[in-house]
């Protein structure tokens, strides 16, 4: 069966103890609002920023590990686009929650996420189902 994917947005990996500081700076830096402040769960403490360039998701993470930017990529079938960039270079790191962390041949870590609304933004790209 055929899948669809498209870069989805940025996640601003934070390691640091003010996690709305983090967001302020990030959303005055690129001419930003935050959004929403409790966008986070459980197990993720994190801020969406909101009048984003083209309508583009971005989040504010708070992290244990060094602070870096990826990206999301979101698919209709998280495990198919995740075999997809498998079969174009990637590996999968770890399944997390509900989502995949990959990594590219390059070295960059990036996240597999479930689509949240189709029709929003940019189409998202159909990709072929897998011949066996």
């Amino acid at each position: 069966m055929s899948h669809r994917s498209r870069l989805s947005g940025f996640i601003i990996d934070c390691n640091t103890g003010d996690l709305d500081a983090a967001a302020d700076f990030w959303a005055q830096a690129l001419g930003c609002t935050v959004a929403n402040r409790d966008a986070g769960d459980d197990t993720a403490d994190y801020q969406m920023l909101g009048n984003t360039p083209g309508d583009l998701h971005i989040e504010v993470q708070k992290v244990d590990h060094p602070s870096r930017v990826h990206l999301d990529i979101e698919s209709d079938d998280i495990d198919a686009e995740a075999e997809r960039l498998e079969k174009l270079g990637a590996k999968k790191i770890a399944f997390v929650k509900r989502w995949w962390v990959m990594e590219a041949p390059t070295g960059q870590r990036f996240c597999v996420v479930k689509m949240k609304d189709p029709s929003r933004g940019q189409a998202p790209h159909t990709w072929p189902a897998p011949k066996d």
